[in-house]
This record gives structure tokens, sequence and C-alpha cells, in this order.
């Protein structure tokens, strides 16, 4: 008998005991009885035999019974069936520092978190600030404690990968030794999640850029140093990797560290076809290796137009690149408004006149303001009452300030039949209308798809909000039709947001091709519940690109009086 495995399954009972709100005599009696065992001297399984067990203190005749059931089959039933009755994933939030088991049983009951991931979002939309016993404090605690316990779990979201980069980046950049430098791999690709980050520089002296690299603010530890490569972890746990090359060679090793792999295999299959050879130090014919100056010219000695980083993940862009049938990629500057965001209205930080004072201060030309609707009492959903005040303010403050036009929105949640959340004489007031699921999510895919379908029928909804509900890294998306519910939003005109949170990125860019080809249009919208998550539009419009998606096919890039008739 495993008596280490033994002492776990006790006190993870007594954890779940907790988490259930039960008598904490109850929870106890189970830790107690693993401590002794942790203590005991003798052999276990001779005391079971011999029926002295029950006689040690903490060991009375129930938990006996417990024990010599594992000692017999392996197994606790009454254990099998608290994991039945509570998801396993909330011991799981046992391991973030300064979070108990009584808490982490208050957040599943009153707010249904399950995991880390759905704890986490649940903190940056602010939803813990009002739960009785928790508080703005309490939030950042828990915030703080899941950034330390991730640092060690291998995956990160793109935006983290990107802003330790940046920092890496900027403090390498003041390196005189260095001609070129660019972020590769993956994150250069914008996929939404990142293992390790991937740097590449050129220069003559590699040895002075491993230097520098080596004792930057943000090494934490340094996994190898090489000549020509080395490794480190950052403070936050990243792992990056520099690579030093020389000059002549960049483009190729750009080319290549960028990838994907896919796509260089279908590289290096063309340059076959055309009697060259393709790989990382260089193009060749034959012996002789075809001096290129950029990726440009790499590409066109291949027959083919630039395809950007974002596209290079063999999805037809070489095709289309060989046949001049690339897309003009949306861009950060082709951004004219956002929509999707959130007030002190509902579970917002920041007041309507400070976002759009904000807004004009980033250049938009409008704003579109999207409290949560009623029925998301979690998240101080807005009443009859609310609405009319927050449109009077905004009547106000669109008086008042010039420059950026505030449109009226709200968040509605998609119910579980299907209809929006507000009786049809208030929806027909709003400029426009997200309509989101945020309930329910553990319905048949038919059922779920019919939920949305209905949805997008319904004439008042404008924008199908972050369509698959997905939270990257802590939980996937609801069961859905997703194929059926882009026929739906091209058969009803309806648009589909592309949630630029960094914790959704929700449509899948891999999705965006079919739907663009179906002729739905799109929406960027950052889900800010701050003045900084307006900012996170940038990765929204990475996600486009990956997407293949053109201004035009994303509203947000037309002006103002085209998006007021459009609504």
């Amino acid at each position: 008998m495993d008596k280490n495995q033994l002492i776990e399954i006790l006190n993870k009972i007594g954890v779940l005991l907790e988490i259930k709100g039960e008598n904490p005599f109850k929870s106890k009696a189970y830790y107690n009885a693993a401590r002794t065992l942790e203590n005991l001297d003798e052999d276990i399984e001779s005391l079971i035999r011999e029926d002295r067990l029950k006689d040690l203190k903490g060991i009375g005749d129930a938990l006996n019974k417990k024990i010599i059931e594992y000692y017999t089959t392996g197994r606790i039933e009454y254990y099998e069936s608290l994991k039945a009755e509570l998801p396993e994933s909330l011991l799981e939030i046992m391991n973030v520092p300064g979070i108990g088991p009584k808490k982490i049983g208050v957040l599943y009951r009153q707010l249904g978190i399950k995991n880390i991931g759905e704890l986490e979002y649940a903190c940056i939309e602010n939803r813990l600030i009002e739960l009785p016993g928790f508080g703005e404090k309490t939030q950042k605690k828990f915030l703080d404690g899941i950034m330390q316990y991730k640092k060690y779990q291998g995956k990160y979201l793109y935006s983290e990968a990107y802003g330790q980069a940046e920092e890496i980046l900027s403090y390498l950049k003041s390196c005189k030794d260095i001609i070129n430098i660019e972020v590769a791999g993956s994150l250069r690709r914008k996929r939404e999640i990142i293992r390790d980050v991937d740097i590449l520089v050129s220069s003559s002296k590699p040895q002075e850029v491993m230097d520098i690299f080596l004792n930057g603010p943000y090494v934490r530890e340094t996994i190898a140093a090489g000549e020509t490569k080395s490794s480190i972890y950052t403070r936050y746990g990243i792992q990056v990797d520099l690579r030093v090359i020389g000059p002549e060679e960049y483009p190729y090793a750009l080319q290549y560290f960028t990838g994907s792999k896919e796509h260089n295999v279908a590289m290096r299959h063309r340059s076959k076809e055309m009697g060259l050879k393709m790989n990382e130090y260089g193009l060749f014919r034959g012996e002789e290796n075809i001096q290129v100056k950029d990726e440009v010219e790499l590409y066109k000695m291949l027959g083919l137009d630039f395809i950007p980083p974002e596209l290079r993940e063999d999805m037809g862009e070489i095709e289309a690149a060989a046949n001049h049938s690339l897309p003009y990629l949306i861009s950060d500057k082709d951004i004219k408004g956002i929509f999707h965001v959130h007030t002190i209205y509902s579970d917002g930080k920041a007041t309507i006149e400070e976002i759009a004072y904000k807004a004009k201060e980033l250049g938009y030309e409008y704003i579109g303001i999207t409290d949560h609707s009623q029925s998301a009492f979690y998240a101080g959903g807005l009443k009859e009452e609310d609405l009319l005040r927050q449109w009077d303010e905004i009547d106000h403050l669109n008086e008042m300030i010039g420059g950026v036009k505030i449109l009226k929105g709200i968040e509605s949640d998609i119910l579980i039949d299907g209809s929006l959340d507000y009786p049809e004489e208030l929806l027909k007031r709003f400029d426009f209308i997200i309509g989101s699921v945020h309930s329910n999510f553990g319905l048949s895919e038919y059922n779920m798809t019919e939920r949305i379908v209905k949805a997008l029928q319904n004439p008042y909804l404008t924008i199908l909000g972050h369509p698959t509900g997905r939270l990257l890294l802590s939980r996937e998306g609801y069961k859905l039709d997703i194929k059926r519910v882009i026929d739906e939003a091209a058969r009803n005109n309806k648009i589909i947001e592309i949630n630029a949170n960094p914790y959704r990125l929700d449509m899948d860019w891999r999705m965006l091709k079919i739907a663009k080809e179906k002729g739905v249009r799109f929406a960027i919208g950052p889900d800010a519940h701050n003045i900084e998550g307006l900012k996170d539009v940038k990765y929204g419009v990475g996600i486009a690109r990956k997407g293949w998606l053109e201004p035009q096919d994303v509203i947000n890039c037309m002006d103002m009086e085209d998006i007021i008739k459009l609504f």
C-alpha cells in the first residue's frame, strides 16, 4: 500500500469538505489523520492486519474503515463521491499562494469559478471587489499569486510573452554591436499561446551581444550560455533563446526561425522544385549561396510576394503569394474606433468620461460603451433605471467632449432560450447590441448552437460577442457548431466579434478566413474593464491579421458617419 498516496487522499478529502462548507471539525479530522500517518514510525500495513490502527490518536472507527477500504481496494469511495460532486480542478486553485479552501468554496458557489484561469479572468473583470469577504486588496493578492503560480507552467498568453520580449528588445537595442534584431518564432507569427520567446540578432561581435543579454535586469536564471546561442528564464519564468548570426545569413535565419514548421516544409519543397536548396543558412543553387538583403528578396527569389509572418501557417499563403492574391492585411493604424468597453456602471473600473477622453487621446473617432445587461447579476448588470441614467450621462458627455462620439451599447446576455436580455421597447433604443453567452455553458452542441442561432436571428442583435466562450489556458469553448453559426451570421448580416482581451482572443483565427469567405464582417472589441484595457485592441488586430482580414472586413476601420449608418 502507498502510504504517501493515502496521506494525500486524506488531505484532499479535508480540502474538499472545506470547499463544500461542511462542519470544520469534519475536515479537521481528515487533516489530523493525515498528520498522524505522516508521523507514524510503525509499518501501517502491520497495524491494519493486527487491527491496531483505530487505536492511534486521530484515527477513529470511521477513518479506520476508510483506510482499510484503501488497503483492500486501492480507493476510498467517499473520496470518489466527493470528486464526482465537486470539480477536481478546484484543488488546483490551492496552488495559488494566499487562497484557501473556504474562499475557493465561496468563489465556486457564488461565481461558478472552477479553475485558476476562471479565477484570473474574474479578477481581471473585477468580480471579486463586491463579493462579501473579499474586496479589492484580496483580488489583487489573488492576481499576484496567480502570476507567481504561472511562472512555472510553461505556457503563456501572447500578451505576457509580448510584454517580456518588448522589455528585452528595448534593453538590447542599446548595444552598438547589434546590426539587426527581431523577435522570431510563434511570437512573431502572433500565435495566441507561446511556450518560449526566440530573438534573432545579426552582429559581427556575438560575444559582446551575449554578455549584455545574459546580464540584463530581466534575467532570473541562465539555462545555457554559448557563443552564438544562449537561453535564460526571465523573472516571470518565460524561457528566452537568443541567437546571434552573421549579417549575410540574417534574412535566411529570420525566415527559418519564424516558422511555422509546416510553412518552412512547404517553402523547402518549392525551392527544390526550382532546383534550389533552402535552409537557415542560405538559399543555394548548387554550391552558390544566393545573396539577398532581406526576407522580401528571399521570397521574391522563389517567385513569391512577401508573406507577412502572421500568415506563415501553411494555410494557402504560398499559393496566394505565387499568384499575387495575398490580402492587404489590416493594421493598427486602420482602427478608427472601438466597441465592447465596460464602465463603473457594471464591472468596469473607469467612468464613461475617463474612457471617452482616453479614446480621444488614442485618436479614435468613436467608442462603444457596453456594460453588462440585467441578467449578469454577478457583474452588476444594468436594470432599466441604470440604463436611462447612463444614456443621460452619455448625451451630456457627447455635448461636452468634442472629437469622439460615445455610442450607447450593451453586452446583452444571450439567455438559454436564445433571447436577449431586455424587452423590445428597450432593445430598439440602443445604438448597437453585443450579444454574448455568459451562462449554461454545459448545453449540448445542438442546444448551444440553436441558442446562438436564435440570437443571430434577433433583429436587434448587432454583434455576436466572444462566440465560443473560451478562456485561453483555462477553459475550452462550449460545444458549438461554429460553421453553422458563421452561416447564420452571414445569412442575417450579423457581425462577429474578435474579442481582443488576451485571455480570450475569440473568435479563433483559424475560423476567420472561413467566415470572411462567407461574407461575414467583424468587430474588434477589447472587452476592456479599465483604461489600460483599451490598448488590448492591438491583440485583436494581430488575430485579425492571422485570419487574413483586410480593413474592409472589420467595422472598426469605418469612419464615424458610416458606423452610425451601419448600426
